[in-house]
């Protein structure tokens, strides 16, 4: 599952857990122990929080839907959390696609931490009282002194609060954007200091966002996106993109990577795709400029930065999908749209949306492995669950599941050389596979995110040799 390439032989992994000291490996399995009996507590706690959504199934304001695609293991994990910072109306959403040998690990555990850590933040933030900040300080456990120092301006330009920005937006926004920034902050430092997750070549984007009454935050790494079902002046229902696709080929993105020595360039057969890759080493190719984890990329531009955007709902706004690039590269904007609405039910919704997405990858890219999808759907108006949503002026989900072929361009993530992770049987990877009797044929395939290539001689030229061949997953 790309990495990169070690050319020495040795370990160069900075957190490896080998050590010539004994009394340094007892301490470390000490740790080892703790650290797993904390994250057990944990996630029995979170498991029972009411109104926290992570697996398939929908309530009567979201719809929420995953499904394997042919490469392994599903990496990608979805949360909704309703009544979110014990607020009844709030709500916290997020996607996220992991990529790498353990992107499916830091995928969960970023869907599991992130979301505490920017509560946590956002207690202090408001300046809550003495019991709610205890209460978010305690809820905050695991962080040092370190991880609670506020964000750098150093760390990404534009990171810290622009004074017309105070002018400009409620206080609200404000105060979740700090929030934001500081929480990815600290969730990328966790992940680096993990005792026994292995983020070096492995990591995961993430689109979050935060609905307080008609006030939406959205805070994005990576390439997954988040769009709006809204009404324009003629009542119909158009797509609102809320999100950029942070590809490393953007102006901004691909300016910082290469002032920190990173290079940015497309391989000729997917010149569609641009990857960074280390300064003098033929390895990663990460086809996204932000991400959590993947620390071999992060001294050479890759960073966990947000980008942190606000609206102010209205009326004329029904619902928000928040996907994985697998439905992305093969739906556009207003089809995802069409879909959701089409769909006979809300409950139903998101597993419509990644339903369509599979046909479509098998009928648009038939030589390529489907990818892994992950689907939110949040309803503003939201209907009693099982109620039929409205079909006024939208097109029957059978005439979009059937559509034919739409011109798109893919941001293919990974090509991985190492063996496939087997399906674990925990995530229902019996209930989402495929039909067995499809086989993806041997093609360029939109994998995760990182892409080994074979040596090339560094210096005379940016890009590898034509005779390289490459070794696809």
């Amino acid at each position: 599952m790309g990495s990169c390439l070690s050319t020495d032989g040795t370990n160069s992994h900075p957190y490896s857990p080998t050590s010539p000291s004994g009394t340094r490996k007892n301490r470390k399995k000490k740790g080892l122990r703790s650290s797993s009996s904390f994250d057990s507590r944990r996630s029995e706690q979170l498991r029972r929080t009411p109104g926290r959504l992570y697996s398939n199934g929908a309530s009567n304001a979201a719809s929420l839907f995953t499904q394997q695609g042919k490469k392994g293991t599903n990496q990608d994990a979805m949360i909704v959390w309703e009544n979110f910072g014990s607020r009844t109306d709030t709500v916290f959403c997020g996607v996220f696609d992991g990529h790498g040998p353990y992107g499916h690990m830091v995928a969960r555990r970023v869907r599991d931490s992130l979301p505490l850590k920017l509560s946590a933040h956002w207690e202090v933030s408001i300046g809550g009282d003495n019991g709610s900040r205890q209460n978010s300080i305690s809820g905050m456990e695991g962080m040092n002194a370190e991880e609670n120092t506020p964000l750098c301006v150093d760390e990404e330009p534009g990171a810290s609060m622009d004074l017309e920005d105070k002018d400009k937006y409620p206080e609200i926004f404000l105060s979740l954007k700090e929030s934001f920034l500081k929480a990815f902050n600290v969730m990328d430092k966790e992940l680096k200091m993990h005792p026994t997750l292995d983020c070096y070549c492995s990591g995961t984007t993430a689109v979050t966002l935060v609905k307080q009454g008609q006030d939406l935050i959205i805070g994005n790494v990576g390439d997954s996106r988040a769009i709006l079902g809204t009404r324009d002046q003629d009542d119909s229902l158009i797509a609102v993109q809320l999100t950029v696709d942070l590809k490393p080929n953007l102006p901004q993105e691909s300016e910082r990577i290469k002032e920190c020595r990173g290079r940015v360039f497309a391989l000729q057969d997917e010149p569609e795709v641009s990857r960074i890759w280390l300064p003098n080493n033929d390895s990663p190719g990460l086809a996204m400029a932000r991400a959590f984890g993947d620390f071999c990329l992060k001294d050479f531009g890759l960073i966990s930065v947000p980008e942190v955007f606000y609206r102010r709902l209205s009326e004329k706004d029904e619902f928000l999908v928040l996907a994985t690039d697998g439905v992305w590269d093969v739906l556009t904007n207003q089809e995802v749209i069409d879909i959701v609405a089409s769909a006979p039910t809300q409950s139903a919704a998101s597993r419509a949306l990644v339903e369509t997405a599979v046909r479509a990858w098998r009928s648009k890219y038939p030589t390529s492995k489907v990818d892994d999808c992950a689907v939110v759907c949040l309803f503003l108006k939201p209907n009693p669950i099982n109620s039929p949503m409205s079909k006024e002026n939208q097109p029957a989900l059978e005439d979009l599941l059937g559509m034919g072929p739409v011109e798109l361009n893919r941001s293919g993530t990974v090509v991985r050389a190492c063996p496939e992770i087997q399906p674990d049987e925990d995530e229902e990877s019996a209930e989402l596979m495929e039909k067995p009797n499809w086989s993806a044929l041997e093609g360029v395939s939109r994998v995760n995110t990182l892409l080994t290539l074979p040596r090339y001689v560094p210096g005379k030229d940016d890009k590898p040799s034509k005779s390289v061949q490459k070794s696809r997953k």
